[in-house]
């Protein structure tokens, strides 16, 4: 955890007779039982004055202090110093994966940076993956709170896990995004190029990129005539068959590097 990142409504309302600093906010107590509380005292090692790197989900990052140590409760202050940067203009589009590899890709994908994930059915995607506990309790959210802290970041992508493939590619085209942004679809059977081949495969450095991969058991040639039509471009990384999780972020650290 390189930043602990605090919800917005995690900010305590200051007292009316502390106006030494307004920039410094009071936050609720912390039980000692949250794996925050626990990484503050027990990995990082504060005590009472000391501050750390902190941060508001999708907000500031700042410094935190540790005001004071109960028995239940710590007690904190955060002072926001910066605004994060804005996220990669990067969204992916990924065939609905088991819920393990959908947690792993939450998590790295967050950490290596994207505006949005749309995790979509498509022709070979098991159905009962869009009704595990990961989506149906929020777990999801999780796990984007987890990339972000590693990547020392509290902006989170947008997420979505209710739309079928030709949806998505619908509403975005109907939307304009696709207009401006380079279309790649990872195909390791039928691509005949290299993910970073042709000039980068079309790409325009600060250019929105659509990354699309699909399940665990590939697309389909459904799935292939949709991408196509809408004007995707087929890729591959390479001989080797990789693992979702590791195709996601191999694909993205080749993205992210034309910048």
């Amino acid at each position: 955890m390189n930043l602990v990142l605090f919800e917005p409504a995690e900010l305590a309302a200051p007292p009316e007779a502390d106006v030494r600093n307004t920039n410094i906010r009071p936050l609720r107590p912390l039980p000692r039982a949250d794996a925050r509380a626990r990484h503050i005292v027990e990995v990082l090692r504060r005590r009472e004055g000391d501050t750390f790197d902190a941060g508001l989900v999708n907000g500031p990052l700042g410094k935190a202090t540790l005001t004071a140590i109960g028995a239940d409760t710590l007690t904190l202050a955060f002072e926001p110093t910066r605004e994060p940067p804005p996220l990669p203009p990067v969204t992916l589009i990924l065939g609905l994966p088991r819920p393990q590899t959908a947690r792993d890709i939450l998590r790295d994908a967050t950490t290596v940076g994207v505006s949005c994930i749309h995790f979509v059915a498509t022709e070979r995607t098991d159905p009962n993956y869009a009704t595990s506990s990961l989506w149906t309790s929020g777990e999801w959210r999780r796990h984007l709170l987890t990339g972000a802290a590693q990547a020392f970041d509290t902006r989170l992508p947008e997420i979505t896990w209710t739309h079928d493939l030709a949806s998505i590619l619908t509403e975005s085209n109907h939307n304009g995004y696709f207009s401006s942004a380079r279309l790649l679809a990872l195909d390791p059977y039928e691509a005949t190029e290299s993910l970073g081949q042709s000039n980068h495969n079309g790409y325009f450095v600060g250019q929105p990129a659509v990354l699309a991969l699909g399940p665990e058991r590939g697309w389909d040639n459904t799935d292939r005539d949709l991408l196509r039509s809408t004007g995707f471009t087929l890729v591959h990384l390479g001989q080797r068959i990789l693992r979702s999780e590791t195709a996601v972020v191999a694909a993205l650290a080749r993205i992210r590097n034309w910048n």
